[in-house]
């Protein structure tokens, strides 16, 4: 968040934002038969995110973590609370920049890796200022649409 940008939290802000979840699940493979019933509903705040004040939403911009599922444009929840470990897609501050990458563990290295061939791996190691910022807990993007 720059210094520009302005945070409020008001009664109002910290009302869960109820939608409606149906109770049955629904089959990506053979069709099942439909459940009339509805739950009352779904906070997405109350199902996402665990740790409130340690958690942030990042934009996704590149390509370098496709094969992981996470795409240009995406909406990543972070959170900061979590101990980052080996095969975690994690966060990190390197020279100032953001970038997002892969925790490795080989040997007694640690490297940032994309998800993507022809992206060089980042040793750890190689830099005085890394920091890792937070660990990568969801990606939320829209579905494409198939070309017909």
């Amino acid at each position: 968040m720059d210094s520009n940008s302005s945070y409020s939290s008001s009664k109002e802000d910290s009302l869960p934002l109820l939608i409606p979840l149906a109770k049955a699940t629904i089959s990506a493979g053979f069709p099942s038969p439909a459940e009339e019933s509805m739950e009352l509903g779904i906070d997405l705040n109350k199902y996402l995110i665990k740790n409130t004040i340690s958690t942030f939403f990042l934009r996704v911009s590149g390509n370098s973590m496709n094969n992981a599922g996470i795409y240009d444009n995406d909406l990543l929840i972070i959170d900061r609370s979590i101990n980052p470990y080996p095969g975690h897609i994690v966060v990190a501050i390197i020279d100032g920049e953001f970038t997002l990458k892969r925790l490795i563990k080989e040997k007694d290295n640690y490297y940032l890796k994309a998800e993507k061939e022809n992206y060089p791996a980042i040793s750890l190691c190689e830099y005085l200022d890394i920091h890792i910022w937070g660990v990568a807990i969801y990606s939320i993007h829209e579905l494409k649409r198939k070309k017909t």
